[in-house]
């Protein structure tokens, strides 16, 4: 997938939900994976031409493994003239070796979260942009169903009224192998994952299974973002 197509889909979802607004600050949180670094390269050349203007921050929640290099992202938002800024964290020593959690991903997420919003704020952001897309909606979708028991998954828009900020996925609308294809293509400096648990969540078990699903009934996926569009889930009311 060219720049162009990419563009296609953020802006629709953009304009879809009204995402971004005139005068916002967005912080891209970036993980160094696949999807926040196409993420970023679309949002930054949406601001070139989009009628609301806006400002992006990068910036990335190191977790403490020791390991992760971020210095090809780094020159990555030098290139794109995007201020970058690596919050340093002992997360992974808190969630692997203190408190040894056998299902690490739900602490790990809520303590990153934490760590980002309390950062943005202090850079004057009032939007944060997840890197989520289609196939995470729907991923989301299932794994609600199965282990919670309800039809439910995240919202394009999110307002979080403890801090004031606002979570936006611009993604929304962008198939994971088409980010695939857009990192491939544009050669993005993707950094895999430093965290053991990393392929072995329940999220990879129910992305197997959809996988599964799309292979015997081909449309399955779109078929379900679609009941998911006209959904009463809230949130995914389109703004006219």
């Amino acid at each position: 997938m060219d720049l162009k197509r990419l563009l296609s889909y953020v802006r629709k979802a953009v304009d879809d939900y009204s995402l971004i607004d005139e005068g916002d600050c967005i912080a891209v949180g970036i993980s160094g994976g696949k999807d926040s670094l196409s993420l970023l390269y679309a949002l930054n050349s949406l601001k070139r031409f989009y009628p609301s203007h806006f400002d992006i921050k990068a910036v990335t929640v190191d977790l403490g493994f020791g390991n992760l290099n971020l210095e090809p992202i780094r020159s990555l938002c030098d290139f794109l003239n995007v201020e970058y800024t690596i919050i340093h964290t002992e997360i992974a020593k808190i969630v692997f070796d203190e408190r040894k959690e056998t299902n690490p991903c739900s602490l790990c997420a809520k303590m990153r979260k934490g760590a980002l919003n309390e950062a943005v704020k202090k850079m004057g952001c009032n939007k944060v942009a997840y890197a989520h897309h289609k196939d995470d909606v729907i991923e989301t979708m299932l794994l609600s169903l199965i282990y919670e028991g309800r039809f439910h998954t995240f919202a394009p828009k999110t307002y979080l009224d403890r801090t004031d900020l606002t979570v936006i996925r611009p993604l929304l609308y962008v198939k994971e192998a088409d980010v695939i294809g857009f990192v491939n293509k544009m050669n993005l400096p993707v950094c895999k994952s430093p965290c053991p648990a990393d392929g072995f969540t329940r999220r990879e078990y129910v992305k197997n299974i959809l996988r599964d699903l799309e292979r015997d009934n081909h449309g399955t996926s779109e078929r379900m973002f679609t009941a998911i569009i006209n959904s009463e889930i809230k949130g995914w009311n389109k703004d006219k």
